[in-house]
């Protein structure tokens, strides 16, 4: 069984609650990313996608003087999660099933270790069909 800490992404990106979504933003540009994990004390407490981020500006254009939106105003909070030891097909079907684009990946207690992407899964469905060309 392939299992969901054979595929995900370990190097995160992540936020704090406190970071402006400014940052998400320069942070999803400058690492060529479509999520960001928020994180406190290395444990996951919410989600920011790219199109969180876009909303959140649109809705809040800021005037001089006024202070910056926050993560913790536009974050998904409490998302949800997958274990390392999660199936791929399991982690397959939650995201067709509620039209995740990723998905955070927790050991117990909520320590973010990793994130399930679309990308992910397309590598392997290209790493699949290659070998299946070479049969």
């Amino acid at each position: 069984m392939l299992t969901v800490e054979e595929l995900m992404t370990r190097e995160l990106v992540t936020l704090s609650e406190d970071d402006d979504i400014v940052r998400g933003d320069d942070l999803l540009a400058k690492h060529d990313i479509r999520h960001l994990p928020v994180v406190k004390d290395g444990k996951l407490v919410g989600l920011v996608s790219h199109r969180d981020l876009i909303r959140a500006m649109a809705r809040h254009a800021r005037t001089p003087g006024e202070p910056p939106v926050q993560v913790r105003d536009v974050m998904t909070r409490s998302p949800e999660t997958l274990r390392p030891k999660s199936s791929v097909q399991e982690a397959i079907h939650k995201m067709l099933d509620r039209k995740f684009g990723c998905v955070p990946v927790v050991e117990d207690g909520g320590r973010l270790v990793g994130i399930l992407t679309e990308t992910d899964l397309i590598r392997l469905a290209g790493r699949l069909l290659k070998q299946e060309d070479r049969h």
